[in-house]
């Protein structure tokens, strides 16, 4: 079972030509960034928010300039370490129908190389625009799967850092 599961995916590989094995590995490095960013909200954000928020609090003063300036720059620190590789995943997102793209070229190239070599033998014609069709199709579902952990985490990103700011006070 578990044998030809692996033989359908490696021969679906093959159809799809190299291109597809790095689409692949960018569809991988982007939701195992995703996966880390859902797991830092789950473990280390509240921890972030509650030491951030006990120093701030713990000042004496929170009203002159200087003051201002120690907030603004917490909120900065706390925002990068908020965001993480969002913007990496965002840029797996792009890259994956680029690399489909890629993968069209490649195929249609090998489609036509065929017609030249073999004077427009459907078989080996067959086999170029496999190549050429799967790569676009599996950029796309990769992009649009990265696309929504990445809007629920650009959303949850946005409304955490506005949060924050939220707790850091200055009325007192």
């Amino acid at each position: 079972m578990l044998g030809d599961a692996y033989l359908a995916i490696i021969r679906f590989m093959e159809m799809g030509g190299d291109v597809l094995w790095l689409i692949a590995l960018i569809t991988f490095l982007m939701w195992t960034l995703i996966f880390e960013r859902f797991w830092f909200f789950y473990t280390e954000h509240k921890s972030l928010v509650r030491e951030s928020t006990e120093r701030w609090e713990g000042r004496d003063e929170r009203t002159s300039w200087s003051a201002h300036q120690v907030r603004e720059a917490m909120i900065s620190d706390a925002s990068d370490r908020i965001t993480g590789s969002l913007p990496i995943i965002q840029t797996c997102v792009a890259l994956c129908p680029l690399f489909g793209l890629l993968g069209t070229v490649t195929g249609m190239i090998a489609v036509f190389d065929a017609m030249a070599t073999q004077g427009g033998n459907a078989r080996s014609m067959a086999a170029g625009v496999s190549m050429a069709t799967i790569p676009t199709m599996s950029g796309m579902i990769a992009s649009l799967s990265g696309l929504v952990g990445s809007t629920w985490l650009r959303r949850k990103v946005d409304y955490e850092i506005e949060l924050f700011e939220d707790h850091l006070t200055l009325d007192h």
